[in-house]
């Protein structure tokens, strides 16, 4: 918003349709458009509005740590469906995934004649307490067994 402001050209000499009252006013605060009972709404509405900001800067900074989580349980499940797929011992398969997986990550490895299925799952605890739920994030990966590989 702009504002335009005109000086007078002849101050201190009363022109046509002025008082002199009017010309020698010594010139005060510029009115900023709003009653003076409506003054400090801008800090009160920031009052308001930080703690809601704030919320919902937690739950986006929540949000991201999940689906981060999220992605290391997708990279190891993968990891571990691949070594599977060769033939590796279910220990060594284990091992693959562990070593990508998250911290406390439960880990499922199963095949059939076909294929391999590595789960990866993990509950997610909010790093401000028990004021919101944990998440639990599951994934798997499968893959199809190599040839000559037997179960």
């Amino acid at each position: 918003m702009h504002r335009i402001v005109a000086a007078p050209r002849n101050v201190g000499t009363p022109g046509p349709g002025t008082s002199a009252d009017a010309v020698s006013a010594q010139p005060g605060p510029v009115s900023t458009g709003r009653p003076r009972r409506e003054r400090g709404s801008v800090t009160a509405e920031t009052a308001v509005a930080l703690p809601a900001l704030v919320i919902v800067l937690a739950a986006s900074l929540w949000a991201v740590t999940v689906v981060g989580v999220h992605l290391q349980c997708v990279d190891a499940a993968r990891a571990g469906a691949r070594a599977a797929a060769r033939g590796e011992q279910a220990e060594a398969v284990r091992e693959a995934v562990a070593r990508s997986a998250p911290a406390n990550a439960r880990i499922d490895v199963s095949s059939s004649a076909e294929v391999a299925r590595v789960e990866v799952s993990v509950r997610v605890e909010p790093p401000w307490g028990p004021m919101s739920p944990a998440v639990e994030v599951k994934t798997s990966a499968v893959s199809m067994l190599e040839p000559g590989v037997r179960p």
